[in-house]
């Protein structure tokens, strides 16, 4: 059977697995790391990517190929195709005072029923913003605006034209400036924030191809580093239209309406798959698209698995060591409660807000209380987004947990917890890559409707615990919380 390749080009690193098109299972992989930041030259991109692919043995006998990626961030491009500036990143919060400008403008309630969301500094639209307020001679330069996936997609095209430029709806529905319901961008909208009209990324089908690769551009440096990394591109191999990690996260576990997907990397995050569309005036839950012509409301937390990376840090240890300490001490930490908005927040939407410890006492200063208090502030983050999902209608019949910090079995146990409901734990794996790739196999297959079906293999269920834990958990967490909400942001 053919094989296909599905690239996650993700905030940290760029990873490769190579499928077989009609089961799914895995025949080879590769990965190779993103500089840390905010900011990052997409020229490391490329240069991960060609690493990646190499690592996963190229692409030869690869018959299609798809590239999710990290949502929201900005690639400036000027008319020749060169980058204008960095590309500011999701986490980049710079441009919070435009996202809040935006919002008061139009009014949120503008901005929900347009573009499914209310501005954050997250999304493109507020980056846009800032760029023309900050930096206006970049602005004047920028001639076409991408997002990091659509940039990799086309450069793997190949064709240095400015028109070649493509996305995907789950990917447009991300920037701010697209309307969701309706399917179309507002140009007048990013000329209004930008102060001049630009060139956007032409929306494709779930299974469109925007053409195919041209491999000697993929991996030009390949000779240089040896056969071992000969063969990492190819000519003429189909390409997928792409996704936004999300959105290819949940194609790749096969979600459908009903089930919701919490995913914890860099950042939490907890979406839904759902026939229409959402419009959340507070602006907790934005609208997206998926990668399959539904939906794919969203509520993201800036806190996630760094969280646990930063207190294993300060323990000490590293996060297999956090998750044995956390399993030391009593569900609920003593008492002990961490609001862990480290790096400001999105979920609630406090970008200036830092993180906080509560009912210090002598029997709780000890490592193992800490590192339980830290996973469950985790898993209170990711309640409170699963409650903003539900004020707006969202059903859900099943809980997936994924993500690297889903290897927690001391999280695993807290979400069920806090939750009262089951969760499903897949084989930790490279959920993203594998929709990019489930995406590809569905470019070949272009006569079947769905997607093919890739069946999850193994499985864990994790059932909450008795007595009522979880629940005074949330209760001694949302207490606390109100403290931080209480606090004035620019303090």
């Amino acid at each position: 059977m053919p094989l296909v390749a599905g690239i996650d080009s993700s905030t940290q690193s760029c990873k490769v697995v190579v499928r077989d098109a009609a089961s799914g299972d895995l025949v080879r992989s590769g990965r190779a790391a993103h500089p840390d930041g905010t900011e990052v030259d997409p020229e490391a991109w490329w240069r991960a990517l060609g690493e990646a692919v190499a690592q996963a043995g190229g692409l030869d006998d690869v018959a299609a190929v798809s590239v999710a990626g990290q949502q929201h961030g900005m690639v400036a491009l000027d008319e020749a195709g060169q980058v204008v500036r960095p590309a500011l990143l999701w986490n980049d919060t710079r441009s919070a005072p435009q996202a809040e400008r935006l919002v008061e403008e139009r009014g949120a309630a503008w901005w929900a029923t347009t573009t499914g969301s209310v501005p954050v500094a997250s999304y493109t639209v507020t980056k846009l913003a800032w760029l023309r307020e900050h930096e206006p001679q970049h602005a004047d330069r920028t001639s076409a605006v991408a997002l990091p996936h659509d940039w990799l997609t086309w450069r793997l095209r190949g064709t240095g034209r400015l028109a070649d430029l493509t996305t995907d709806r789950s990917d447009a529905s991300g920037t701010g400036y697209w309307h969701p319901a309706a399917g179309r961008y507002l140009p007048d909208l990013v000329r209004e924030v930008l102060g001049r009209d630009v060139g956007l990324p032409r929306v494709l089908g779930p299974a469109d191809s925007p053409g195919t690769t041209r491999g000697r551009r993929l991996d030009a440096g390949a000779a240089a580093r040896g056969p071992a990394a000969r063969g990492a591109g190819a000519d003429g191999i189909p390409l997928g239209p792409g996704a936004g990690d999300n959105a290819a996260a949940a194609l790749g576990l096969g979600a459908g309406p009903g089930d919701v997907v919490l995913s914890v990397g860099t950042s939490g995050v907890v979406s839904a798959v759902t026939d229409r569309g959402t419009a959340d005036v507070s602006g907790l839950v934005s609208g997206f698209a998926d990668a399959t012509g539904r939906f794919l409301p969203l509520a993201c937390t800036l806190n996630g698995a760094r969280v646990l990376d930063a207190t294993a840090r300060l323990l000490g240890t590293d996060v297999s060591g956090l998750d044995t300490l956390a399993a030391q001490a009593p569900v609920g930490a003593g008492g002990l409660v961490l609001v862990p908005y480290l790096e400001g927040e999105r979920t609630p939407n406090l970008p200036l807000a830092t993180g906080s410890l509560h009912g210090l006492t002598l029997g709780t200063t000890t490592p193992a209380h800490l590192a339980r208090a830290a996973v469950e502030s985790i898993a209170c983050l990711l309640a409170d987004a699963v409650d903003a999902l539900a004020a707006e209608g969202v059903l859900a019949r099943r809980f997936l947990l994924v993500g690297g910090a889903a290897r927690s079995l001391t999280l695993r146990q807290a979400l069920a917890d806090v939750l009262g409901t089951p969760v499903l734990v897949p084989t930790p794996d490279e959920y993203v890559a594998n929709g990019a790739a489930r995406q590809a196999a569905w470019v070949l297959a272009t006569s079947q409707a769905p997607p093919p079906d890739w069946p999850l293999h193994e499985t864990v269920l994790v059932e909450p615990g008795p007595g009522g834990d979880g629940a005074r958990v949330r209760e001694r967490y949302a207490e606390a919380r109100t403290h931080v909400l209480e606090r004035p942001q620019d303090s």
